[in-house]
């Protein structure tokens, strides 16, 4: 039978591996948790959330929104727990995390064709067109699997600091403080826990984050000597975004816009929005509340804002490092290692950044195996595609200093070839369709 090794069960990997069991391809899956954990992850199922449950916009008119229906359109198992997941976020998609993976993690455990092997990779598993190889580790590639992918590609890994939101017990946040909205009543109206900051609160909570403690790094990156790892910019550590600027956060994730708190009947200064975490409304993150303070600062800032004097907090904010390749010098658009026939790589490691930008790539990834392995060519989803352009750009290998990039409009070509005098969500609504059609064509093809 027809064999694919896959590496790493996070987004990216679990995508590829149930893409081509459902083609009755047999697959390998190769997951170091729960025997070796991260400084991330809390369990060993596969496609555990770390840094957020939200998979961002919903809409087409958003760049994120139409790769999610292009992964849907593609029988995606990522997008098919989501939906299954998902709680109250306005105009966007989030999830209850633990249900998301749950349902993943039991898909992919009983499938007959899925062999999941909890064990370190040390290697870069040989590959072939008979037997191809999927490299999908992610940002957290453990340092001996990492010094394997260097040998690779010849160079040392780029990095750079990802930092994850801290999260909430319900029941300790004073409701009688908070304020239910959603920005602009999106979604139901009422599906965000809003914190109201005048200008006094919010210049206060400038000048704690400026002056708190800050962590520099993990243990192993310290050691390393690295502690000036830059932070990825849609990932920004509230505390980076402080120092660009007096009213970087108010004009960014504390924005108060179409927000108005129903006691004053006014728009707060600035506003720190909560979102429902899991299903049971138990749990609820600080959106944008990325930071790397240390957890005694963070204890002592968060606990002065209004609602949260007593708030226990079941996760505090963290920063962990994320490695991925060069991919423009690196890798073909179907995600194929340049003069390796068989060896593919997906996910972060390959430099997109996000839940659902990972996961198209372990689409990708793991339609262009099967194609080898039934000897079709291999082919790149069209350009005029969110998929095909995030995929286009980081395989460019006219682009220097390649740096993390999320989807959006201005990846795609054919945005640009729409009417400019119909309006932006009109353009955007064009540009949709069109590749809608054209994933559609790809997937009979």
């Amino acid at each position: 039978m027809k064999k694919v090794t896959i590496v790493g069960a996070g987004l990216a990997g679990s995508e590829a591996a149930w893409q081509l069991a459902t083609r009755g391809v047999q697959v390998v899956l190769v997951e170091m948790r729960p025997q070796v954990m991260t400084k991330a992850h809390k369990t060993g199922r596969c496609a555990e959330l770390v840094c957020s449950n939200s998979l961002r916009g919903a809409a087409l008119t958003n760049a994120v929104g139409l790769l999610k229906e292009e992964l849907r359109l593609m029988g995606s198992l990522i997008m098919q727990a989501a939906d299954t997941a998902r709680v109250p976020a306005g105009g966007a998609l989030a999830v209850d995390r633990d249900l998301f993976s749950a349902t993943i993690d039991q898909h992919l455990r009983e499938h007959p064709l899925i062999d999941l092997q909890s064990v370190e990779a040390e290697e870069i598993p040989a590959a072939s067109q008979k037997s191809p190889v999927i490299i999908a580790s992610g940002p957290l590639t453990s340092p001996i699997l990492a010094r394997a992918i260097e040998e690779l590609t010849g160079s040392g890994s780029l990095a750079f600091f990802d930092a994850i939101s801290p999260i909430i017990l319900a029941e300790s946040i004073d409701q009688t403080k908070v304020f239910r909205q959603s920005r602009y009543d999106k979604g139901d109206s009422d599906d965000y826990l809003n914190i109201p900051l005048d200008r006094v609160m919010y210049e206060e909570f400038i000048a704690d984050i400026n002056a708190a403690e800050k962590f520099g790094g993990h243990a192993e990156v310290e050691l390393e000597g690295d502690n000036n790892l830059r932070p990825f910019e849609g990932c920004m550590p509230i505390e980076d975004m402080a120092m660009r600027g007096h009213d970087t956060l108010r004009h960014g994730p504390l924005k108060p816009m179409g927000l108005r708190d129903p006691r004053t009947g006014l728009r707060p200064w600035a506003v720190v929005q909560l979102r429902q975490d899991d299903s049971a409304a138990t749990l609820w993150s600080m959106v944008g509340f990325q930071t790397r303070m240390k957890h005694p600062e963070q204890l002592r800032i968060f606990r002065k804002m209004p609602g949260l004097e007593n708030a226990e907090f079941v996760r505090l904010g963290t920063v962990h490092r994320n490695t991925f390749i060069d991919s423009p010098r690196c890798l073909n658009p179907t995600l194929e290692f340049r003069n390796r026939p068989g060896l593919f790589f997906a996910g972060q490691v390959t430099g997109v950044e996000g839940y659902v930008e990972s996961t198209a790539g372990g689409m990708v990834a793991g339609l262009n195996a099967w194609r080898m392995l039934t000897g079709k060519p291999t082919s790149p989803a069209p350009i005029d595609t969110a998929t095909g352009a995030l995929m286009h750009y980081i395989s460019d290998p006219s682009r220097k200093e390649f740096q993390p990039m999320n989807i959006s409009f201005g990846l795609m070509p054919s945005y640009f070839e729409a009417d400019p005098k119909s309006g932006k969500d009109a353009r955007r609504l064009a540009t949709a369709e069109r590749a809608l059609g054209s994933i559609r064509e790809w997937i009979l093809g």
